[in-house]
């Protein structure tokens, strides 16, 4: 006989935590249905770097302050109570929109486990790793990079 299902319940300080040099994320749920973290940046900082996912949906919900994306080849800016769901391969990029900080829930659905994924960047943001260590990790993670290297210009006509 199958178990019965149960629910996920990650109380306050539960979360698995990693420090970023311009912020913190708190790793809520770890692969399975969903993926979901939750990420503060200190003013202007970026995100993760452009990518994008072949599987998953990646959502973001702004809990405080202001984001900017790059969704594309369009850049938008989504302030508290703001949503984004970007769909499997469109490239983004995201980070905290200049002068703000942010505070947000991020989801990916179908969820990866991505926890050494986000070990991985908050050492790369503290100088202990170097961004090449991540492109072996491309499929395992579902973040595929992209070259985007101003992404908070927009791009030309």
């Amino acid at each position: 006989m199958d178990a019965a299902p149960h629910a996920l319940v990650v109380q306050p300080g539960e979360a698995a935590g990693a420090a970023l040099t311009d912020g913190a994320f708190e790793l809520l749920a770890d692969g399975g249905a969903v993926s979901a973290s939750r990420l503060t940046l200190t003013t202007g900082a970026d995100g993760a770097p452009p990518h994008h996912h072949k599987r998953s949906h990646e959502l973001f919900y702004v809990l405080e302050g202001t984001m900017l994306f790059r969704l594309g080849d369009t850049l938008t800016t989504v302030s508290k109570g703001g949503l984004v769901v970007i769909p499997p391969g469109l490239p983004h990029v995201f980070g905290a929109a200049q002068g703000h900080s942010a505070d947000v829930v991020v989801v990916l659905s179908p969820g990866i486990e991505r926890f050494g994924y986000f070990e991985q960047l908050a050492a790369i943001s503290r100088g202990e790793a170097e961004f090449a260590s991540l492109l072996p990790e491309q499929d395992r993670y579902d973040v595929h990079f992209e070259d985007l290297p101003d992404w908070r210009t927009p791009p030309s006509p």
